[in-house]
């Protein structure tokens, strides 16, 4: 079945309060915004990313979050999710790359950004600073990009 490209790709965004029960609540959502555009093989992924993204901002932060879901050219989607809190964290920080290891491997925390990294086609972060003028202008995106996977034609002989 043909689709067709749209002219502007969406973008989703959605305000969620600073608690653990957030993440259940973006999963749903997102799960739900790729199965409307036609995402669905990125689905389960794109479920377990937003989980993971929603919840370390909820755990280090006291804001509230912010994610957002946009398409990137009929290609795949980006997964974004905003906090307060300005500090990057150490997977996501500056001169990371995708082979840094998660936390000590007895640690009962700190693998949920390791696992983003593992899983995404792309991934990065953006630290808006802290501003004293601008309170409301302060901390940090964390994102991640699905890719669709193309497929490969068999050749019949």
């Amino acid at each position: 079945m043909a689709t067709v490209s749209p002219v502007n790709p969406w973008t989703y965004t959605l305000a969620l309060p600073g608690d653990p029960r957030s993440a259940s609540i973006a999963r749903l959502v997102v799960c739900g915004i790729l199965d409307r555009h036609g995402f669905g093989e990125l689905i389960d992924n794109a479920a377990l990313l937003t989980s993971e993204l929603v919840t370390n901002a909820c755990r280090y932060s006291d804001s509230d979050v912010t994610l957002r879901v946009n398409e990137l050219l009929d290609t795949g989607v980006r997964i974004s999710v905003w906090d307060a809190n300005p500090v990057v964290p150490e997977p996501f920080g500056f001169g990371a790359n995708r082979f840094t290891p998660a936390r000590q491997p007895d640690a009962t925390y700190g693998r949920g950004l390791a696992i983003v990294k593992e899983c995404a086609d792309n991934w990065g972060s953006q630290s808006l600073g802290r501003s004293c003028l601008a309170p409301s202008f302060r901390g940090k995106w964390l994102w991640c990009e699905l890719v669709r996977k193309m497929a490969v034609p068999v050749s019949v002989h």
